[in-house]
């Protein structure tokens, strides 16, 4: 593909994980169930919190991704950059699927965190591939840690919901495990701590907006 080609796709992406449209190449987990699974009032409006928490948790990774690939210097890097993007598009459309299911919205804040986590993927790939790798270890991590809690978190009876977050969990650790192989190294403690403590901020406010 011609510059101009890789520009317009990542233009594309970044629309579709800002205002909505993303398209998913697997068929969405727990699609043989009950959209809503008789949940109440207030069991759909937890749900949908938590599940706006995933979505804005794509919309970062897709930025991270999308701007790491742009720097780094290895084209096997990119290329497996590229492959966990994809799988990670899917997660996007699946969350913006169940947040429509269970009538509820995406982020507001959307454009914030993608330009911030953009600006902080841009940051990781120029300190060089294996600290871009790296920092998608710890992040998919956390990422990790944090999908395994919302498996406690969701209600019982919302099955789809939890289809969704556990095969995202699943690819998660592949992502990670991937960068881990490919050559990431483990960050500085205060790095680690910098990002938790940003995805908490991350993660309290999306709940609500």
């Amino acid at each position: 593909m011609s510059p101009i080609d890789r520009a317009i796709i990542e233009f594309d992406t970044a629309l579709r994980s800002i205002v909505g449209g993303a398209n998913a190449g697997r068929p969405t987990p727990g699609s043989e169930v009950g959209a809503n699974n008789d949940l109440d009032a207030a069991q759909r409006q937890h749900a949908a919190g938590l599940m706006r928490v995933n979505h804005v948790g794509e919309v970062c990774a897709q930025a991270l991704y999308q701007s790491q690939k742009l720097v780094a210097r290895n084209s096997q890097i990119q290329e497996m950059l590229d492959h966990s993007a994809q799988e990670e598009m899917d997660h996007l459309a699946w969350c913006e699927t169940r947040l429509q299911e269970l009538g509820s919205h995406t982020s507001y804040l959307n454009p914030l965190w993608y330009a911030g986590s953009f600006a902080i993927g841009l940051a990781a790939g120029l300190a060089g591939d294996k600290w871009s790798l790296g920092f998608v270890v710890e992040t998919e991590k956390q990422v990790e840690n944090h999908l395994e809690s919302h498996l406690e978190k969701l209600p019982k009876e919302d099955q789809r919901s939890r289809a969704i977050v556990d095969q995202m969990r699943i690819d998660e650790i592949e992502h990670g495990q991937a960068a881990k192989d490919a050559g990431g190294v483990v960050l500085p403690e205060p790095i680690q701590k910098i990002m938790q403590a940003m995805s908490k901020v991350m993660t309290t406010t999306a709940y609500k907006i």
